[in-house]
């Protein structure tokens, strides 16, 4: 068997934030976490559909980023996005 070959192996501090919230059209059961990778963004974790993303303003901004990434309808996704731009 041949050695294995990390490309990296790091553990570092995060802070992670648990939420949960009911919207218009769902429950959304989040885990938040902020770290000093991915240049800033935060990776934002569906607890009740195991779907996360990594999210950053810009993201936000992409027409359709969330729907995809969250598997949501534009209604969905617009609850979600809105609160998102209160702590990204």
């Amino acid at each position: 068997m041949s050695e294995r070959f990390f490309l990296y192996d790091d553990t570092i501090e995060t802070k992670t934030r648990f939420i949960s919230f009911m919207g218009e059209h769902q429950r959304y059961d989040l885990a938040i976490i902020k770290s000093d990778r991915y240049f800033g963004k935060h990776i934002v974790l569906n607890l009740l559909s195991n779907l996360f993303a990594i999210i950053g303003r810009d993201d936000l901004d992409e027409p359709g980023y969330i729907e995809h990434a969250y598997q949501l309808s534009e209604e969905e996704a617009e609850e979600l996005r809105s609160f998102l731009y209160e702590i990204v």
